[in-house]
């Protein structure tokens, strides 16, 4: 009697006994512990991190003009719109749109404002042709200008003049800065959300309780904004210029779109909601915000979704802020607001129509 006791007392330790006894014990483990949500979580992941290859590798890996406009001016109208027959001509298709400026002013005026990205002005006297450009919209985009048209005249025995007319600051190396200060607000936007939804759940308990999660993201959006312009400009680093305020404004708008979308995401997805972000800000909005390379030198889908997504229209925004006057920001505003107003529209509907579950009282044994 005592022996049967001793066995029915002894832990099964998974290592003795039968083998088949114990690989069903693993097994049951390993389904235990692996649910079918988990498992789709873990895929979800994966194919995350392979599309932030994809993406950032694709967008990158071959940059080069594409269709950029150029203004051609000079003191003949006639001049004028024979060099951009030739300038049609001679470049390889797709690279460039020349078009004919009405004066060198004007031509200037319109790089200084982004509306064209670069000026061309043929000297019709003698030999030395002008380019004129704005660096802090892209040092490559300049630079790949510069490459093109002096290949250009030097096959016509001239020479090639650059003027940059806006150049990026002496402490923002290749006009990085604005795209690193707004990566930086996206990731306090979505990262404010997810830890909220985290820490209290992913759905709030009402529509009062979601908006009291808008407020605090709005209030630390806010708080951030602040705290990060006053980083980059002349009080700290000098790395950019530009009124103080307006560029609170953009980055208030920024993180509050981003954290108020990734809100919304989280009540209809749960923590697949958090992916569903980091895929919309990441894994495409990085590569296509034309930060390293702008995106007038990307291939055709990073550059047609890049001033549709918040790091594209943030990065637009805070450089023209910071250099061009403020020149082109209304657009990206816009953008950046209409987050802003998705995100709440989608968090309150969603409040409404999906409530949380509600406790029945009800508790399982184990």
């Amino acid at each position: 009697m005592a022996i049967t006791d001793s066995k029915r007392t002894e832990p099964d330790d998974g290592s003795g006994g039968a083998g088949s006894a114990g690989g069903t014990g693993v097994w049951a483990e390993v389904r235990d512990a692996v649910s079918p949500r988990s498992f789709l979580l873990v895929v979800a992941t994966l194919g995350l991190g392979l599309g932030f290859v994809l993406s950032y590798v694709g967008a990158l890996h071959d940059p080069q003009l594409r269709n950029l406009p150029v203004t051609v001016a000079s003191s003949s109208p006639s001049a004028t719109k024979q060099v951009v027959g030739q300038l049609s001509s001679s470049v390889p298709p797709g690279m460039i749109v020349p078009t004919a400026g009405t004066s060198v002013a004007a031509a200037t005026q319109q790089v200084k404002d982004r509306e064209t990205g670069g000026a061309f002005i043929p000297d019709l006297t003698g030999t030395q042709d002008t380019l004129i450009v704005a660096s802090a919209a892209g040092s490559a985009q300049a630079t790949a200008l510069e490459k093109l048209f002096t290949s250009l005249d030097e096959k016509r025995n001239r020479t090639l003049k650059v003027d940059d007319v806006v150049p990026a600051g002496s402490r923002d190396f290749d006009g990085l800065s604005a795209f690193y200060l707004v990566v930086g607000w996206c990731v306090t936007g979505y990262l404010i959300a997810s830890i909220l939804g985290v820490s209290a759940g992913s759905r709030p308990a009402n529509p009062t309780r979601a908006a009291v999660r808008l407020g605090a993201i709005a209030l630390a959006g806010f708080v951030a904004a602040i705290v990060g312009t006053w980083l980059v400009q002349q009080h700290v680093l000098g790395a950019l210029s530009g009124r103080f305020w307006p560029m609170v404004a953009t980055g208030t708008l920024l993180i509050v779109g981003v954290g108020a979308v990734t809100m919304g995401l989280q009540i209809a997805f749960g923590v697949a909601g958090i992916g569903l972000a980091v895929l919309l800000v990441v894994v495409l909005g990085n590569p296509s915000a034309g930060g390293a390379f702008p995106r007038s030198m990307l291939p055709p889908f990073w550059r047609a979704i890049g001033a549709f997504l918040p790091p594209g229209a943030g990065t637009d925004a805070v450089r023209s802020i910071s250099y061009f006057g403020g020149a082109q920001t209304g657009y990206p505003m816009l953008i950046m607001g209409g987050y802003v107003l998705a995100g709440l529209v989608l968090t309150l509907v969603l409040c409404v129509l999906k409530p949380p579950a509600r406790n029945t009282g009800t508790a399982k044994h184990p």
